[in-house]
């Protein structure tokens, strides 16, 4: 790459960026339905024309914040599990822990960002296949969670009434054919709880309802994770 290009590429990663943030301001400023590509490039001094070389749609720079938004939770939800695992390797309930801890603490600093990903569907957008896996982050790293207790032998398997036999079936098959159908489901049960939860602190529900929140959402996950099979290691 000679220094010109260099150059060029520096200067678009900065650009990209700089149109990226703007955007974000006006999400927590006017929501998502509003974001409009010619309000972003006014903020920024850039005429509509040289911003579409960037982003050609709207959906184009909705589709790049909610895969950043996705990685961003998703990242800071594996650096809370590495550190818990450095901690004690087989306490495999406090790894569980640790990642919904993340997810929460990030949902409160980034809220619109949160609401973006996990709020309600911006009308007119269909979210493209570019934002699956990182969309899949947190959920694979509580089955990453589960299969490392599983093998540890950390794991009390939940009941499977007969009615949601094949439904297991089908969610072990397609999530984690290495682990029972039971704990599919239950992971399933755990994860869609998890966003509840925090989607509850996030949107206000919780408002004049729960009061020590760090507490009562402690309690929860490890609630969680227990009720997903994952046990506690024993104490010497």
């Amino acid at each position: 790459m000679t220094t010109v290009q260099g150059a060029r590429a520096r200067a678009r990663i900065e650009i990209t960026a700089a149109i990226k943030d703007e955007a974000r301001r006006q999400l927590a400023a006017e929501g998502a339905a509003r974001l409009s590509l010619r309000a972003v490039a006014r903020e920024l001094g850039m005429v509509s024309s040289a911003l579409y070389r960037y982003f050609p749609s709207r959906d184009d720079l909705l589709t790049a914040l909610i895969i950043d938004a996705y990685d961003t939770v998703g990242a800071a939800a594996e650096r809370a599990h590495a550190a818990a695992v450095r901690t004690d390797p087989r306490d495999h309930l406090a790894h569980w822990v640790a990642v919904c801890r993340a997810v929460r603490a990030w949902a409160i600093a980034h809220p619109h960002e949160y609401a973006l990903i996990y709020g309600s569907p911006v009308p007119g957008y269909t979210a493209p296949q570019d934002t699956v896996v990182p969309a899949a982050r947190v959920a694979l790293l509580l089955v990453a969670t589960a299969r490392e207790a599983y093998r540890d032998e950390g794991v009390a398997l939940p009941p499977l009434p007969d009615d949601l036999a094949p439904e297991a079936e089908r969610l072990a098959a397609d999530l984690a054919p290495d682990l029972p159908p039971a704990l599919a489901v239950a992971l399933v049960f755990a994860w869609a709880q998890l966003f509840g939860l925090v989607s509850f602190e996030v949107f206000g529900q919780f408002n004049r309802v729960v009061e020590d929140r760090d507490a009562f959402f402690a309690t929860a996950a490890e609630r969680l994770g227990r009720e997903a099979g994952v046990k506690p290691r024993p104490r010497a």
